[in-house]
């Protein structure tokens, strides 16, 4: 079974920095593209930013600039680091992976969520 546990999360002042990660584990055969989104309170979950396989990344507008993904393979993680924080980005921020498992085709799997709150 595939699990995708998130940690990082937390309390910051606006302009601080905040690192999450996001690591994979269980029978898994081959990781492809790694991402995160996240959800505000009472809107919809939105994509912050997403890496293929080789690194190439893409970043939703209003995080460009400020935040960082990148990923370790060997250790099926994937990380966002996030500088100049803003009330704005308050929310819980999901992992997401597409990947291939034993026995199991290409499926997408879904983090728990990691609340992170920028306080003015």
């Amino acid at each position: 079974q595939v699990r995708l546990v998130e940690s990082g999360g937390g309390l910051v002042q606006d302009g601080g920095s905040l690192r999450l990660s996001c690591e994979a584990s269980g029978n898994i055969f081959k990781m492809y593209d790694m991402g995160w989104y996240r959800q505000g309170s009472g809107k919809q979950r939105e994509l912050v930013a997403t890496t293929t396989r080789d690194g190439t990344p893409t970043y939703v507008d209003s995080v460009k600039g400020r935040f960082t993904i990148s990923r370790d393979n060997a250790k099926n993680t994937v990380y966002l680091q996030m500088n100049n924080l803003k009330p704005e980005d308050t929310a819980v921020y999901y992992c997401n992976a597409e990947l291939t498992a034993v026995s199991v085709g290409l499926r997408t799997y879904w983090g728990q969520g990691t609340q992170v709150t920028v306080s003015s």
